[in-house]
C-alpha cells in the first residue's frame, strides 16, 4: 500500500482485507510469463539480456531471467517461485517492466507515473518482500534524481522508503527501499526491493544499438 502523506492505522485497517496467508492481493494482472531462455553460465561469466528499444545489459554470471516482454524478472538470489507474480515474497531479484506492464503499475492498477506514487500493482496490502506474514506500506520518496543507463541515456531515479508491518495493528517491524529507474521515451522501468548489489552498475554500463539522445 502507498500513501501520499502520512499513513494511518484506520486507513490502513480499511484497505487491509488480506487473510492469514495474504493470497487475496490482486496481482492477475503481473502474472509472470514461462522462463525465458538463458544459457547456463559460470559464476564468472556474463549473462546478456536483451530488451525493449536495443537495451541491453550484462548480468553477472549467477543472475537468471525468467518472463519475456514486458515483465522480466532477474532472480539474483535464493528464491523459491522466480515465475510467480510480482508480489511473490522471499525471491531476491529485480524487474524490467515495459509498456504494457506500465499501464497498470499504479496503486489500483492506475497507470504508473513517478510523480505520482512508486510502482504498486495492486488494490490491496501486498506482502513484505522478506517476510509474506507481514503486509508492505510505501511512503515518499526518500531520494529523486537522475541516474545514467548507459551512454547518453538519463532514467528517472527515485528511492521510495517501505514498512514491512503487522496486519492485524500496523505495527512496523522492519524497513526496505523500492529502487526504481525509469526510462520514459522508451518506456523501460526497473524496480528493486532488495538494493541488489552490483544493479547500479549493471545499469550503469549498459548497452544500446539505437543512438543516444
Amino acid at each position: 500500500m502507498w500513501f501520499a502523506g502520512i499513513d494511518t492505522i484506520t486507513a490502513m485497517m480499511r484497505k487491509m482485507i488480506i487473510s492469514a496467508a495474504v493470497a487475496g492481493v490482486a496481482v492477475l494482472a503481473f502474472q509472470a510469463p514461462a522462463s525465458a531462455a538463458v544459457p547456463p553460465s559460470s559464476s564468472t561469466a556474463a549473462n546478456t539480456l536483451s530488451l525493449r528499444a536495443g537495451l541491453t545489459l550484462a548480468l553477472p554470471g549467477t543472475w537468471r531471467v525468467y518472463g519475456g516482454g514486458d515483465q522480466i524478472r532477474v532472480v539474483t538470489g535464493a528464491c523459491a517461485k522466480p515465475k510467480s507474480h510480482y508480489f511473490e515474497p522471499r525471491c531476491r531479484s529485480f524487474w524490467v517492466m515495459g509498456a504494457q506492464a506500465l499501464k497498470t503499475g499504479g496503486e489500483g492498477f492506475q497507470p504508473y507515473n513517478p510523480n505520482q506514487g512508486p510502482f504498486y500493482p495492486a488494490v490491496d496490502v501486498a506482502p513484505c518482500a522478506t517476510n509474506p506474514s507481514l503486509g508492505q506500506v510505501l511512503g515518499k520518496a526518500a531520494a529523486v534524481g537522475h541516474r545514467a543507463v548507459g551512454a547518453g541515456h538519463r532514467a528517472h531515479y527515485r528511492v521510495w522508503t517501505g514498512r514491512c508491518v503487522r496486519n492485524d495493528n500496523g505495527e512496523q517491524k522492519s524497513t526496505f527501499s523500492q529502487r526504481e529507474w525509469y526510462l520514459p521515451k522508451e518506456r523501460i522501468l526497473v524496480v528493486d526491493q532488495w538494493n541488489t548489489p552490483g544493479l547500479s552498475t549493471v545499469l550503469k554500463n549498459a548497452t544500446w544499438s539505437s543512438p543516444s539522445r
